[in-house]
């Protein structure tokens, strides 16, 4: 097992959404790659992290997974400053979680820094294929969204793993990619990215593992 200290960059993500749209889940299918069929509401936030490698660069993603009920929203809005990507998730068999992207949209923009990469994320796929009754919200219609306001899209299934690994990989390459072309200084503050140089070292992971990034997503 590689040592936690070495990668090149850290990258904080934080995961937003509805209550139930499976956020938690997406988190323990990337970081132990396994489905957590009875996972607890998130009190709060919980957080996770892992190494993958990008161009040859390997990055420790620090991952917060937010609760989604209103109540603890003054809470969990504390911990969108400094994220580097946010991971926006809706279930596509409950519209009403849909229809409320907007407004988490609204938070994340009006939270993060200009360059922060937001990546909007229909979970349950598993549950609502072409034919399905289950299916409330479409492929279409969600990427029609994603298009007008600027964000990267796909449908995901915590609990068979598919396009999971492709959501967390895709979001850490298009910011290593605005790094690359200029358009986001590692080294500014409220970024969510930490050079390797950078003082104050990381915790200890509770979890490292190195994967190769694979796939592209929908």
């Amino acid at each position: 097992m590689a040592s936690n200290f070495t990668y090149h960059y850290i990258f904080k993500y934080i995961i937003i959404g509805d209550m139930s749209v499976g956020k938690s889940c997406l988190l323990h299918q990337f970081i132990e790659g396994k489905f957590v069929a009875e996972c607890p509401h998130t009190i709060g936030v919980e957080f996770g992290t892992r190494i993958i490698e990008v161009s040859g660069q390997r990055i420790k993603l620090q991952i917060w997974d937010t609760a989604g009920q209103e109540r603890f929203r003054a809470v969990t809005r504390s911990y969108y400053r400094g994220a580097a990507g946010v991971l926006m998730v809706y279930d596509v068999t409950r519209r009403s979680t849909y229809n409320r992207m907007s407004s988490w949209l609204t938070d994340a923009r009006n939270l993060t820094a200009p360059n922060t990469v937001i990546f909007m994320i229909g979970n349950k796929s598993d549950l609502a294929g072409d034919d399905s009754s289950d299916r409330e919200v479409s492929y279409e219609e969600a990427s029609l969204f994603a298009r007008e306001n600027g964000l990267i899209f796909c449908e995901t299934s915590a609990k068979s793993g598919e396009n999971v690994e492709e959501v967390f990989i895709q979001t850490a390459k298009k910011i290593f990619e605005n790094i690359q072309d200029g358009s986001t200084d590692p080294n500014a503050p409220d970024t969510g990215i930490q050079p390797k140089h950078a003082s104050a070292p990381p915790k200890t992971d509770p979890i490292d593992g190195e994967v190769p990034a694979r796939g592209k997503c929908c």
